[in-house]
């Protein structure tokens, strides 16, 4: 039976033989996807596609504003105490 440090020894030389062959494949992958794309002219887009536009507010803006303690929630998560048996419309940011 092999000793801890020679299965240690063991295992760090197959650790460095895989990196080398994942490196290998690695190499051919890339060069098999970059003639793919020459060969048909694919644009970043066409690969990765586009991404998608936030809607309304969801960019973290708040929606909703207190007129008296400037506390704002942006329509998202749990309704503030402040807000809860109100109509958030009367609480409302201009222009959202």
């Amino acid at each position: 039976m092999a000793t801890y440090k020679e299965l240690l020894a063991r295992k760090q030389e197959l650790d460095a033989e895989i990196e080398r062959a994942r490196q290998v494949e690695a190499e051919q992958a890339l060069s098999t996807v970059r003639e793919t794309i020459a060969a048909f002219g694919f644009t970043p887009d066409d690969v990765f596609g586009t991404r998608r536009k936030a809607r309304g507010a969801s960019n973290g803006a708040p929606r909703f504003r207190h007129p008296e303690t400037g506390e704002t929630w942006g329509g998202r998560g749990p309704r503030p105490r402040w807000l809860k048996g109100k109509d958030p419309e009367q609480f409302r940011v201009a222009g959202l």
